[in-house]
């Protein structure tokens, strides 16, 4: 009877040690992981978009967004990350996707300089379509605290001139919460067919 107790009680240790590995290869591996883990929620923020409507936070909500903030008298790295963006949107318009479930959001930091007219050119000059891409503008201040609180992009300068600023591209979900932030401080190593690909899983999360 002993011996058989001595025997049960080296299979349990066995079991015990052999499910803790399992446990630890599954962690390792990220088996059961989100691939797109909330890194961030989006603040809430109310804008004006190049036809003049009213543009709030949650009027967006219930799609997939990629959102970028910019300026348009940039003359690198905005217009670059903006013609990326353009590529993306005609991916994703390829099977519907775009407009449908999923958007694209760009906010000028700069409403001083960035009039609807101007932005409007700018979006023209990438063939922007507007029934799934918003271009918005609003209070320098607040949207400054949006960039910095809710995304992490930070923005130096106080007018066109001298601005300088993060450049990132944020994968938001349905819920508004953030999922992914691309970096595109240099726009040509975004990979185009990577983001479409996260669009469509958030899609069909």
């Amino acid at each position: 009877m002993a011996s058989f107790k001595r025997y049960k009680w080296h299979w349990l240790l066995f079991a015990a040690c052999l499910l803790a590995a399992v446990i630890l290869v599954y962690n390792a591996l990220g088996i059961g992981k989100s691939k797109y883990p909330v890194v961030g929620q989006v603040g809430d923020f109310t804008m004006e978009n190049v036809d003049g409507k009213t543009i709030s936070r949650d009027d967006t909500k219930g799609k997939v967004r990629l959102m970028y903030f910019y300026f348009t008298s940039c003359q690198d790295v905005c217009p670059l990350t903006t013609f990326v963006l353009s590529q993306i949107q005609n991916e994703l318009k390829k099977d519907g996707t775009f407009g449908k479930d999923a958007t694209i959001v760009s906010i000028s930091f700069d409403p001083e300089t960035d009039t609807k007219e101007k932005i409007k050119e700018f979006g023209d000059k990438f063939f922007a379509d507007y029934s799934g891409w918003y271009f918005l503008r609003g209070d320098q201040e607040e949207t400054r605290v949006l960039m910095n609180d809710s995304f992490g992009v930070q923005l130096y300068g106080d007018d066109s001139s001298n601005y300088t600023h993060g450049n990132k591209i944020a994968l938001v979900d349905r819920d508004n919460n953030i999922r992914k932030m691309y970096n595109a401080i240099d726009p040509n190593s975004v990979q185009i067919e990577e983001v479409v690909k996260d669009v469509k899983a958030l899609v069909k999360e």
